[in-house]
């Protein structure tokens, strides 16, 4: 399963810290429980977060309402549910408050036809999204705004040199790291800002995993989740994560597409 993934792309910088630990000579899922252990993972139910297997979710048991009310994660043995676990290590926080947001609108509504706002953004976010962490300055607002409104070339070329000392692109959606597995021009991630200070860009890379996971969870608490916090952002026309992004690239308007306008 493993030896599919490429692990010097750098949409997999994320969660590269938590996939260290991984070993060949022990199984996947147990590895995951010594680290969610060591880490003290608890839900926010207050019990501790470990992985099972899927067999342990009951028939007609909504997997949210399940891990909210167990702590147990259900997991299988494939590229998805191993990228899921890899972020419940990586950003553990954002992961429980997710889970609490989800299972209070199941508690209050059921399981029904329709998922709910809250639902339905917190499954976007835990399956696609990328949070572009930005300095809240000036030139952040306008390569933000370049973003929202497609003017893809100026924020990818004209504005590319803000990636990396203003811009940073942390991938969290565990579909959105199966789908890059095997990289395609068209794979789009559900992009949410994250504002930060200037101090966020002099901490180390753990620094920085820890900043975002109590920045987002803050956020999510204060504020809740709708899936109009979300912008598009095609994830291989972030700069130097794909070879020859020149104009051509950018200007591929089957994939690079401009605003729609109302009408």
């Amino acid at each position: 399963m493993q030896s599919a993934i490429d692990w010097s792309r750098p949409w997999y910088d994320s969660i590269r810290t938590a996939a260290g630990f991984l070993s060949a000579d022990v199984p996947f899922m147990e590895t995951l429980n010594q680290q969610a252990a060591a880490l003290g993972l608890r839900n926010h139910q207050d019990l501790p977060t470990h992985f099972v297997p899927q067999a342990a979710l009951p028939d007609g048991t909504a997997y949210e309402a399940f891990i909210g009310a167990t702590g147990g994660v259900p997991t299988r043995e494939n590229l998805h549910d191993f990228f899921n676990g890899l972020v419940w290590l990586t950003f553990p926080r954002i992961k429980v408050q997710l889970n609490a947001l989800q299972a209070a609108q199941i508690a209050r509504d059921g399981v029904g036809k329709s998922r709910g706002p809250a639902r339905d953004g917190a499954t976007i976010f835990d399956e696609n999204a990328a949070l572009l962490v930005v300095r809240d300055n000036a030139d952040g607002h306008a390569l933000v705004n370049a973003l929202r409104e497609h003017q893809w070339q100026t924020a990818f070329l004209d504005m590319r040199a803000h990636f990396g000392p203003d811009a940073q692109v942390w991938l969290f959606g565990h579909a959105l790291m199966e789908k890059l597995v095997a990289p395609r021009k068209a794979i789009t991630a559900h992009t949410r800002v994250v504002w930060a200070d200037d101090e966020f860009f002099t901490l180390d890379h753990t620094g920085r995993r820890h900043w975002i996971d109590a920045k987002v969870t803050q956020e999510l608490a204060e504020h809740g989740l709708s899936t109009a916090d979300f912008m598009p952002m095609q994830a291989l026309g972030v700069p130097g994560w794909w070879p020859q992004q020149d104009a051509g690239f950018y200007g591929d308007t089957s994939v690079f597409r401009p605003k729609r306008q109302p009408e």
